[in-house]
């Protein structure tokens, strides 16, 4: 399914829940980092799995990937450009990675729980408003080229299969920095999902 074969109540539906799952996702940061969080969705697009790969490009990121349990099948990627994950550590944690090493064990907890409660947002959102229950596995962390981390995310899905692109940017004290949610359904499941939405 193309995203130019949606309609426009579909897309409608679609927005309405991931804005409400951010706003949700936005109190449980606000509770962890002690400081107010807002999290806007400036976009949301519906694209065919084969024309992703290429969005990110040759930027690093740093990416969470949960798998999908309950009544829908699928995955979420969370990817957030290198410099911004190390923004989201510095408000977390009072500081951010050294330049050119590896994530610590406590930086990479950090990030975990960041896309845990970010995943776990978006699946109650889209839970409550299908009258089913998601849930999101532990995150999975990895690093490396965008191009790279989402053709091997992809890679288990049929290149006609759409996938939903959330653009998130979060405001903390003052601070901007944004990252890329991606959903990533089971093989045909993603039309059924915004059916059930229209509803």
């Amino acid at each position: 399914m193309a995203h130019h074969d949606l309609h426009d109540g579909a897309m409608a539906a679609l927005t309405h829940v991931c804005s409400t799952g951010m706003q949700h996702a936005a109190v449980a940061l606000s509770q962890l980092m002690g400081k107010g969080v807002s999290i806007q969705v400036p976009r949301i697009q519906v694209l065919e799995g084969s024309g992703v790969s290429h969005l990110l490009g040759s930027q690093e990121v740093i990416a969470l990937q949960l798998q999908i349990l309950g009544n829908v099948r699928g995955s979420i990627l969370i990817l957030l450009i290198r410099e911004n994950a190390q923004r989201i550590l510095e408000l977390l944690l009072g500081k951010g990675p050294k330049e050119g090493e590896p994530l610590s064990e406590m930086e990479r907890a950090t990030l975990m729980e960041v896309g845990n409660i970010l995943a776990s947002a978006c699946l109650n959102a889209l839970g409550n408003s299908l009258k089913m229950t998601l849930l999101p596995s532990v995150p999975a962390l990895s690093n490396g080229l965008g191009s790279d981390v989402l053709t091997h995310a992809l890679d288990r899905a049929d290149g006609d299969d759409a996938v939903v692109m959330i653009d998130a940017m979060f405001s903390v004290s003052d601070s901007l920095c944004g990252g890329s949610i991606f959903l990533i359904p089971a093989p045909a499941s993603l039309g059924a999902l915004l059916g059930a939405l229209e509803q």
